[in-house]
Parts: C-alpha cells; structure tokens; sequence
C-alpha cells in the first residue's frame, strides 16, 4: 500500500464535471503502467456507461475501447450475461477471475457457484481484475482491469502486487464520478425512522402480518398499521414490500436473518 502516491489518487477524484476527463485519462495511465485497461461501470443496473461532460462515452474516447458493435459497454446484456458483473452483486473485495474460477480474499460460496461456461466470451476478456464498488442506496459499479496481453489469464502475482491499489484508485474514480453527475437519490434525505418505525418493519421484514406484530409487541394492530404507514410515508414507498425494501438500504434493518 505503500505504492499509492496522493497526486495519483486526487488525480482520479472529481469535484465537477470539467474534471471527469482528466480523471478518467488519469485512471487510464494507471491502468496502461501496471499492464491493464480500465472498463469503467458506475451502475451494472444501468446500460449507459461513465460519460465526460460533454456526453462523451470515456470507454471510447478515453479507456480505448472502440465503438464498433463488439466493443463491451455497447453489449446491453453484458449486465445479466456475464460472470463478472455477477460476482459483483456478492462480493465487495478486488478478486480475480478467469475460466477456471474467482479468487477472492477469502471464501465466497456465492460467487464459487457461478457458471463459468464460455467465460472469455461472455465476460468478453479471458481474464481481469475486478473492484466491485458497493455505493449509497444499493448501487453497485465496478472497474475491470483486463490485461493488455490477452494471452496473460493467470493473474495471482499481477493481483497480489496491485489489487488493493487498483481497488483505491478505481473506488475513488466511481464513487465521485456518482456523486458529482448527481445522480438522484433512491431515497429523499429526510428519512430517519423511530424505533417503534424500524422495530415494526424488522418483523415485517420476516413475514409477520400486522397482527402478528401487534401480538408481538403488546400494541394494537391499528399502532402497528400506523407506524408501518409512517415509514412507508418517510421513504417514499408505494408499498409494505418496498418499505421494507428501502429501510434495508438504508441499514435500519437486514434482509439476511
């Protein structure tokens, strides 16, 4: 980690969208010097792909990435084909992949039991160091680093000396890139729930029905409809499962138990 060098890092960091290219073509150097190119994703949900100010496609006109039909960000299925995009929903580390499996940090059975099958050509490169980005409200972006040479699949050593590094840099890009294209928010600001709020909702979250709620916590069931309303009202729900959905996102309760 000694290797990270802060003119580096403030040189991918945006704070307004004149230096969104500049940052990108900062990345981009980082990425040719240790022997990779950059495929930058802000959203793997969204089919669009990082853009500077003037609405340029920076997988094109920066990372290199062409334009033609091939090329991987104008693949509109990339996000629910390939392998890659799919460790990135259940895994938070820099891991490495190639046909013959994910390299985690540590064990990560969800990601173990993806389909490999026709790996290069689903995930389009034989092989890349992956940053998956876990942001705000459950968006998720990731940066791939593939090997210029494309005949290199066998990453350990590349990953062991630049994962982590590559993984600071290319968060900061993301991350700021989101916030300064201002993308809008999945939940309104003003949303803090009361412990009556959040206790009803944690019930709820597991299947209980609102009289089983109020069984559960001595309040009557017109209570517990009433709180459930009011953090549905807070976070802009249309509905109990959504409710339920957004309160997850915002860590008042888990969807795990």
């Amino acid at each position: 980690m000694s290797d990270i060098k802060i003119k580096d890092l403030d040189g991918v960091r945006i704070s307004s969208e004149d230096e969104i290219r500049p940052a990108a073509e900062r990345l981009h150097e980082i990425a040719l010097n240790k022997g990779f190119r950059a495929a930058p994703a802000h959203d793997i949900a969204d089919k669009r792909t990082p853009v500077d100010k003037d609405g340029n496609v920076l997988a094109d006109v920066v990372f290199g990435w062409g334009k033609d039909e091939t090329a991987w960000w104008r693949n509109s299925r990339i996000a629910l084909d390939s392998p890659i995009t799919s460790a990135c929903r259940f895994e938070s580390e820099p891991f490495w992949v190639n046909e013959e499996g994910f390299r985690t940090k540590l064990p990560n059975r969800y990601i173990d039991e993806i389909d490999l099958k026709n790996f290069a050509t689903r995930a389009m490169t034989p092989a890349a160091i992956v940053i998956p980005i876990h942001m705000a409200f459950g968006k998720i972006g990731a940066v791939s680093f593939n090997p210029l040479d494309s005949s290199i699949t066998d990453l350990a050593d590349l990953y062991k000396k630049h994962g982590d590094l590559l993984g600071i840099y290319a968060r900061t890009f993301v991350v700021s890139y989101i916030q300064v294209m201002g993308a809008r928010q999945a939940l309104p600001s003003g949303s803090r729930l009361s412990k009556r709020e959040v206790e009803c909702l944690r019930w709820a979250a597991i299947g209980k029905t609102d009289l089983e709620i109020s069984m559960i916590m001595s309040r009557s069931r017109a209570t517990v409809r009433f709180h459930i309303h009011n953090a549905s009202t807070k976070l802009d729900a249309v509905n109990r499962s959504q409710t339920v959905f957004k309160a997850a996102q915002l860590g008042y309760i888990s969807l795990n138990n």
